[in-house]
């Protein structure tokens, strides 16, 4: 009797689990894991085209998404209140927000979405309490911010469940090309010395993810882990802080201890009763999410120093324009540009300059 894929997947897995890993085993065991995530991506398939997963709808606002996450009751609501304008129901109970609840805050001139997500639990991944439907908002967010009860500092179920939808936090998607071809097999390149994994392990696990012809570019050092999800291609690379929260009922002096316990991410404490450290987390959330504020000079007028434009760092004057109007690129001619970036004041630059905080720009377009 042939095996469903699920029976399939969980075969391979016993059999990873039952292989002591060494250097011998090494191309063994990574040629399994790319069946199962070639396998698990048929499931994906499968699934999708059953229709896309009920999800929360929250209409995208701001100039980015936060998104809260967290066990239920750490104090999602009380700091979604602290933070913005919404009102999120707080309660001494678990699933006391069963829906997610929007808010904006303002900083630094910068609109932040803020998202109160129901609390995740082990198995979210899989479904289990409304789980899919969290994760699936989260994947759209700029930033995940887990909030963590400093009693019981601990995230390494929130860490699997995120990890196992397919969501990379803190790192940057890996340096790695492949491309489909009609012959010769496959062939792996590397620009760099690679001492997780070689050419023909990299190789060995491209075929076994189900290329028969493919060119394979590897411009980093990389591990197995990394080149599967590149291979998955259904991976989103997200970056996360923790706020610590209810640090007014502990000593300041077992705040090291509890940071221990903890991923190596940017932590805030806060009191989200109190109000305690909002500051701080608002600077961390705006420095996280990577914004920087622009000032516009409309040509033959003073700069308006006043309302900054915020843009993403390493934007350039091309998403300057699409964010003032739809109209700005293709009738765009040149900018002028004093601050940071520039070589020199009211520097002329091209569509491709790239801004930095504090820039002075006026724009010059087509008539």
């Amino acid at each position: 009797m042939a095996l469903t894929i699920e029976e399939q997947i969980k075969e391979l897995e016993d059999e990873i689990a039952n292989t002591k890993y060494n250097k011998a085993t090494q191309a063994h065991i990574g040629k399994l894991k790319a069946k199962i995530a070639r396998l698990s991506a048929e499931v994906e398939k499968r699934r999708s085209a059953k229709g896309p997963t009920k999800g929360y709808s929250v209409k995208k606002a701001g100039n980015a998404t936060v998104a809260l996450i967290g066990f239920p009751s750490v104090g999602k609501s009380t700091l979604l209140n602290q933070l913005t304008d919404a009102k999120s129901e707080v309660g001494d109970y678990h699933f006391t927000t069963l829906d997610v609840v929007p808010g904006v805050m303002e900083h630094k001139h910068a609109k932040i979405q803020i998202l109160d997500m129901p609390g995740l639990i082990r198995d979210a991944s899989r479904g289990k309490g409304r789980g899919r439907e969290v994760i699936a908002a989260a994947r759209s967010a700029d930033v995940i911010l887990f909030v963590v009860d400093v009693f019981d500092p601990h995230l390494h179920v929130l860490l699997k469940e995120l990890d196992d939808a397919a969501i990379r936090l803190n790192q940057e998607k890996p340096d790695i090309v492949i491309t489909p071809s009609d012959r010769g097999g496959v062939t792996v390149l590397s620009t760099v010395k690679l001492t997780k994994i070689d050419e023909e392990l990299a190789k060995s696990m491209v075929s076994a993810f189900g290329y028969v012809n493919a060119n394979v570019v590897i411009r980093e050092d990389i591990d197995e882990d990394q080149l599967l999800d590149v291979l998955a291609g259904n991976r989103v690379y997200i970056k996360a802080l923790i706020a610590v929260n209810k640090v007014d009922l502990i000593d300041p002096s077992k705040l090291p201890e509890v940071y221990g316990k903890l991923p190596d991410f940017s932590k805030v404490p806060v009191s989200a009763q109190h109000g305690t450290g909002m500051e701080d987390l608002k600077d961390a959330m705006f420095e996280t999410i990577d914004l920087i504020r622009v000032y516009m000079k409309p040509q033959g007028q003073e700069a308006d120093l006043d309302e900054p434009l915020i843009v993403r760092r390493d934007s350039d004057i091309g998403e300057v324009c699409d964010q003032i109007h739809r109209t700005f690129r293709p009738n765009f001619r040149y900018a002028n540009v004093w601050g940071p970036s520039a070589k020199f004041p009211g520097q002329m630059v091209g569509i491709d300059h790239v801004v930095k905080d504090g820039d002075i720009i006026s724009i010059i377009v087509k008539r």
